[in-house]
């Protein structure tokens, strides 16, 4: 059972591990994003408002991604090897 349990666990920090790699998507895309804002800007000073909003609302949306996998993370490090646990004890009673 200290076996299954420390499966348990390890798959747990592995899979949050995992989860947080969904992280450097959103890091990727709104660096793009700015990026390529600045370069409109510089083209057109006169967008710079409509060019502004609309990278800002494209950022915000990109980066639900991260928090998602953020909350995910958080998720099978305090949550899941508990529950799992509670599963494993309950089926070798």
């Amino acid at each position: 059972m200290e076996l299954a349990l420390g499966i348990i666990l390890g798959c747990c920090a592995l899979g949050a591990g995992i989860a947080m790699i969904a992280g450097i998507g959103p890091a990727i895309g709104e660096g793009y994003a700015v990026a390529k804002s600045c370069e409109a800007v510089g083209r057109q000073p006169e967008a710079k408002g409509d060019v502004t909003s609309t990278m800002i609302m494209g950022c915000a949306i990109a980066e639900t991604t991260g928090l998602y996998a953020l909350v995910i993370a958080i998720l099978l490090i305090f949550v899941a090897p508990g529950s799992f646990a509670n599963i494993l004890k309950e089926t070798v009673k």
